[in-house]
């Protein structure tokens, strides 16, 4: 095939491609910029922990989207009045129990934030899909709660400091407090 340069009409078309794909190229980097914003500002530093850990920013993002995809097909539910006082009172003792045994009340908390995740509707197959799901709804608590459980791991094993212990409680009641709040957690439904 041979293009006529001569010709002022082929010329004409040749640039109005050429715009053409520059608009296309620059509206899909604007989107992804756009997408990469609203992933940041929504999971905080687990967005840079999941970029961390999946060694692109394009993978990560991936990886983000398909957890916010994952958490909308989740049935989530309210606690009933019955129901969060049963577990708020389940806290309490365990609470209660910290001082006298703290590797156990730790453990006692680890289970507990389990079993309230499940009355919830998060499904509790495995911590690391646990702590995904819970990263969409609680993108502010998910470090601490990563941390709590680490340190449960580490009493469990003997490993962990009366500080650390008492540290992880700390953390798992900041996120009890949240799951136990009435309402369901907002996931955002927009792809931006």
């Amino acid at each position: 095939m041979h293009i006529d340069f001569s010709n002022p009409m082929t010329i004409v078309a040749l640039v109005v491609v050429a715009l053409a794909i520059i608009g296309i190229v620059i509206a899909i980097m604007q989107h992804e910029k756009k997408k990469s914003l609203r992933l940041q500002t929504r999971f905080g530093a687990e967005y840079e922990r999941v970029v961390q850990e999946q060694g692109t920013k394009r993978k990560a993002e991936a990886e983000l989207e398909k957890r916010e995809a994952r958490v909308k097909t989740l049935k989530i539910q309210e606690l009933g009045a019955t129901q969060r006082e049963r577990f708020v009172a389940e806290w309490n003792v365990v609470q209660s129990r910290f001082l006298d045994h703290p590797r156990g009340a730790l453990t006692e908390a680890d289970e507990l934030v389990t079993s309230l995740l499940q009355a919830r509707g998060y499904p509790v197959s495995g911590y690391e899909e646990i702590a995904a799901d819970v990263s969409v709804a609680y993108p502010r608590m998910i470090d601490d709660y990563r941390s709590a459980h680490a340190a449960a791991a580490r009493t469990a094993r003997g490993e962990a400091s009366t500080e650390e212990m008492r540290t992880a409680m700390l953390h798992y009641r900041g996120l009890f407090d949240e799951l136990v709040q009435t309402g369901v957690p907002a996931v955002s439904h927009s792809a931006a």
